[in-house]
């Protein structure tokens, strides 16, 4: 009853709204399953939904008037799909996409109510080099009344099993090019899109995602940059994406309602949707992150996980509605599957309910130069690591939550396990980490009580470049190359990182001497260059760069005085540091070569987080006049560089 009662409040908030948008059948169509010789139907009155078994691969979805939302201009493989990204780390070859094909279908609910397919595909050892070593379930549930369908997934090693690499695993929907020619991502990122022609007759440029467009359907588009990395966004906010028809006006949306099977923490980024038309759910990649985000299985290491479930959201509206209201219903949705987390439908032993889940409170406040509550910080439980762990953290679960004005949390909803909990505050460096494994139990509350973050510092600050918030979006980001623009953001501040080639704009400004900031006269959000990226010398030659901050001091006390580098992205960089000279002998400091993240490339404000804290002899400064350089010394790439997320320097302790 309690099961029966919870798909009916969620089924009710939708009959409501599906009221609301002059749905054309009943919503209390019962749910139907037709079983044939190579495919089945699950019909609840509002939409069919057709799979091929014993496969497992969505091949066409009926709704609203149109016979096929899916592009089935593609062969059935390619249309509706779960796929992974693997390789054997014992061989050299390229890595290899497995679409997780299923070899067995079971039919784990039929009734009026609920229909709920499970199709496996078990691993044996025979697979050993085509296929990926991971037993696989994927579920599909459809609900009466609902207008939309549920994917899970449970993917499986056994103990002994040979090892592996796994860098993505995903959800896919290809649809109706001619249909589907709007995209919304957020509030402010929708628009038209160019179609899967549109790219294929534009010019590629620096790397293959990336076109211009040239010869595009719709003429508006004519001149514009298309890269499906232009539309990512971070975990805590991907929550809806997806694509409008106009006519007939219909929706077709992925919403996730919860986080916790996904990868690399709330501001990890990934893909949502994009040309084609094409929607993605990310449940794990190496993004905006580089391979270390990718699972490595040694050992015959054993692991189990659940990812999702995901809900595939339809909606309509009368023609005399606009179309763009369906974004507007697409959000409302989400907030009726995010409240309805953890659901209580779903058949699975490894699937706990919210009665099967446990809680975790308490509240920070940070120690720094004074006092204070740690407002709006991020606080998470991860599994046990180091501290920042959590950032290449893909096998096991995360549950994030923001504290309020006081520094209050409470992460709700969490799988009983073993956790470390994690947080970091914006406006301080560096982040907290709980001292002891905190063990969570089934209907059980851990009260943490007050737990006291003391940031990094060794003295009073001297001065400071930026605002410590793992991202370099204070600083100055260029317009684009007028003639590599997406219009989207060409009046956008927020998102304006997100245009194409923004490391070329760099030599534009700098076309001979490098970036000078001087300590009290510059302003960081208009001198500060958002990346330290290489220079562009011709003919696709790139040369590192220095750059220089000025800065005086009154007097030099004796002691160590202390360089705060917090790095809000590296990829293939090294960052030298030198104070008062050119030479070795003024060499304080080298990161040595780090990151592989991407980010400079894939229009990223950040990608992981560093942290150094190095110690500098009072010997190196002298009253007055002083200058530290800053060097990335690695300088034949296009995208190797950095990020800076902040710069501080401190006076010895004592002072």
């Amino acid at each position: 009853m309690y099961i029966y009662s919870t798909i009916h409040l969620i089924c009710w908030s939708n009959c409501r709204r599906a009221l609301k948008n002059h749905s054309r059948v009943s919503v209390l169509h019962p749910v139907q399953l037709h079983n044939y010789d190579d495919h089945v139907v699950v019909d609840n009155g509002i939409f069919s939904i057709t799979i091929a078994s014993p496969e497992g691969i969505v091949t066409r979805i009926n709704y609203n008037g149109i016979d096929n939302i899916l592009n089935d201009r593609n062969e059935n493989s390619d249309r509706g799909y779960w796929d992974v990204n693997w390789s054997d780390p014992s061989d050299l070859k390229d890595g290899q996409l497995d679409k997780l094909t299923g070899k067995h279908l079971d039919v784990i609910v039929n009734n009026e109510n609920q229909v709920e397919l499970s199709f496996k595909r078990p691993w044996t050892f025979a697979q050993e080099k085509n296929q990926v070593s991971l037993n696989i379930d994927k579920r599909f549930i459809v609900l009466r009344g609902l207008s939309g369908f549920y994917s899970y997934g449970i993917f499986e090693r056994l103990r002994g099993w040979p090892d592996v690499d796994i860098y993505q695993g995903r959800v896919v929907f290809k649809l109706q090019e001619e249909l589907f020619r709007y995209m919304a991502v957020s509030d402010e990122r929708q628009r038209l899109m160019p179609t899967f022609e549109d790219r294929e007759k534009g010019k590629s440029l620096d790397f293959p995602e990336a076109v211009l467009l040239t010869h595009p359907s719709n003429s508006r588009l004519q001149g514009e940059v298309d890269d499906k990395y232009q539309y990512s966004t971070e975990n805590k906010d991907n929550r809806v994406h997806g694509w409008i028809c106009s006519d007939p006006p219909v929706g077709f949306w992925m919403i996730t309602p919860s986080n916790e099977f996904r990868n690399g923490g709330p501001v990890k980024q990934d893909l949502t949707s994009h040309a084609g038309p094409v929607t993605l759910s990310m449940f794990f990649s190496t993004h905006y992150a580089g391979p270390d985000l990718g699972m490595k299985f040694r050992d015959g290491e054993p692991w189990k996980k659940v990812f999702g479930p995901v809900f595939i959201y339809l909606n309509s509206v009368t023609t005399e509605e606009s179309p763009l209201s369906l974004w507007d219903d697409a959000k409302e949705e989400m907030l009726v599957q995010t409240n309805s987390w953890p659901y209580h439908f779903p058949n699975s032993s490894d699937y706990p309910r919210a009665n099967q889940r446990g809680l975790v409170t308490g509240q920070l406040v940070v120690q720094d130069v004074g006092s204070a509550f740690a407002n709006s910080a991020f606080v998470g439980l991860a599994p046990p690591g180091a501290l920042g762990s959590w950032q290449e953290e893909s096998k096991g679960y995360q549950f994030w939550t923001q504290t309020d004005e006081k520094g209050y949390f409470e992460i709700k909803n969490v799988r009983p396990g073993y956790y470390y909990l994690y947080a970091w505050v914006p406006g301080y460096i560096g982040e907290y980490m709980y001292q002891s494994i905190i063990y969570v139990l089934e209907g059980r509350k851990n009260r943490m009580g007050l737990l006291v973050h003391k940031p990094p510092r060794n003295g009073p600050t001297v001065w400071e470049i930026g605002v410590p918030d793992r991202t370099a979006a204070e600083f100055y980001v260029p317009p684009p190359n007028p003639t590599l623009k997406n219009q989207l953001y060409a009046s956008q501040r927020t998102d304006s990182f997100r245009q194409y080639g923004l490391w070329d704009r760099y030599t534009d400004l700098y076309p001979d001497n490098d970036l000078v900031y001087t300590v009290g006269v510059s302003n960081y959000e208009r001198d500060w260059f958002f990346a330290h990226v290489n220079r562009h010398v011709g003919n696709k030659t790139y040369v590192s760069t220095t750059w220089t901050v000025l800065f005086d001091l009154e007097d030099v006390i004796t002691g160590n005085y202390t360089i705060q580098l917090a790095l809000a992205s590296a990829t293939a960089a090294e960052v030298q540091i030198r104070i008062n000279g050119v030479g070795d002998v003024s060499l304080v400091f080298t990161t040595m070569l780090i990151g592989k993240d991407n980010a400079i490339a894939r229009h990223g404000i950040h990608g992981l987080y560093w942290l150094y804290s190095i110690n500098v002899e009072h010997s190196y400064l002298r009253a007055g006049k002083n200058a530290l350089y800053l060097r990335q010394t690695r300088g034949s790439y296009p995208f190797s560089g950095v990020m800076y997320d902040y710069i501080r320097l401190e006076r010895p302790p004592a002072y």
